[in-house]
């Protein structure tokens, strides 16, 4: 596991395991995830920090059986988008196989290190 940090990122990564999870939000209503610093839709600057829904929702998902090399422990497993009011997070589905996951089902969001390099991963865990 890597002790660096990236800034904003690391920070999001952190709420999201405290429970305290963020999205951020331009003037124009447009939700983004972090590390962002000006809206990649209009431009605008001013962001402001939202509190990200408690439970998502599936969009999309697919089986990984050959992983790349820094999950290559952690095959097989599921990889999901899940939309969260307005942003889309893309994560492991934790302690799940692909005839578990469907798309419309409700998931929470959470962080859990990898097997492979134990660094950390958002997570989905179906409700």
């Amino acid at each position: 596991m890597s002790d660096v940090r990236d800034g904003a990122f690391d920070e999001f990564l952190d709420a999201l395991e405290e429970g305290d999870g963020y999205y951020l939000e331009c003037s124009n209503g447009h939700g983004l995830l972090p590390p962002r610093r000006v809206c990649p839709h209009c431009g605008d600057r001013e962001l402001t920090r939202r509190p990200l829904p408690a439970t998502g929702e599936i969009v999309t998902h697919t089986s990984v059986a050959v992983p790349t090399p820094q999950f290559d422990d952690d095959a097989p497993y599921v990889t999901a988008i899940a939309s969260f009011g307005p942003v889309r997070i893309t994560g492991i589905v934790a302690d799940a196989d692909r005839t578990d996951v469907e798309i419309g089902q409700p998931v929470a969001v959470d962080v859990e290190a990898n097997a492979t390099t134990g660094e950390r991963t958002i997570t989905f865990r179906l409700q």
